[in-house]
């Protein structure tokens, strides 16, 4: 074995007897599936998009309402690249059923053809899968939204998704979801994979600017008493893969 590899297995071995108990607390949740529609929208049609996603709100909130769906939003990005996405709208359920049902309406009510659609310069879809989240319930508009992307490494183990989410993320934001300063959580991988296998996000809503830099300091705070565990996730992730958004969102929970 070369010294990669017995790097990647001493900090995997240390991390599991480290975080034994408190993995054993942390269970995988049922799928909760989320399908996100990518655009981007040229300026002068900004005002004219978030028009189009107010006039459709009206079918998600009858998904929630018939349980169809849990949860829907909007995002508006705040970091923009040259080749990058403006905008976004997004709707997570239970099943793939609840969202290719709510998304079939879409289609039929014609506005997916709509003028601001026709306008994007780009548009792609996304299907994404979690089995580590949690929320408040509620209504809030101007949320700020962080997603971080990260690409496991070829020799990362197999449970490498289950085993950092169960040790480090959902403790993590648990803790951030039960004082407030964050309202919902989600570490995803993709249902349908239009992206690398081995690809997950970690996706977290705040209710204000403050709240970013709380979670900031709590993560350098979570690295400093658990140095360990951070050695564990560098061993298993690729960082010249990794990529993070921010955006503002509009968003619902059951």
């Amino acid at each position: 074995m070369n010294k990669t590899l017995w790097s990647v297995l001493a900090a995997i071995c240390t991390l599991v007897v480290c975080a034994s108990a408190q993995m054993q607390e942390v269970k995988e949740k049922p799928r909760m599936y989320t399908y996100v529609a990518f655009w981007t929208i040229p300026r002068a049609q900004w005002a004219d998009y978030a028009k189009q996603a107010a006039s459709d709100e009206k079918f998600a909130q009858k998904a929630v309402s018939d349980g169809g769906i849990v949860g829907y939003g909007d995002d508006t990005n705040l970091i923009h690249q040259p080749d990058g996405f403006t905008h976004d709208s997004w709707f997570s359920s239970m099943s793939e059923a609840g969202l290719l049902n709510l998304l079939d309406q879409f289609y039929k009510s014609g506005s997916t053809t709509s003028a601001v659609d026709i306008a994007a310069t780009r548009h792609a879809d996304a299907m994404f899968v979690s089995r580590y989240y949690n929320w408040h319930s509620g209504s809030w508009k101007g949320l700020y939204s962080g997603v971080a992307m990260y690409t496991f490494k070829k020799d990362a183990p197999d449970n490498a998704y289950d085993l950092l989410s169960k040790s480090l993320f959902v403790p993590f934001f648990e803790k951030l979801l039960a004082d407030g300063t964050i309202v919902e959580y989600e570490v995803d991988t993709e249902a349908i994979h239009t992206e690398a296998p081995g690809t997950f996000w970690i996706e977290y809503l705040t209710p204000n600017a403050e709240g970013l830099d709380k979670i900031s300091a709590a993560l350098r705070e979570v690295g400093k008493a658990d140095p360990i565990g951070g050695a564990a996730f560098a061993s298993m992730v690729d960082f010249k893969e990794h990529r993070d958004y921010l955006s503002r969102t509009d968003a619902t929970y059951k």
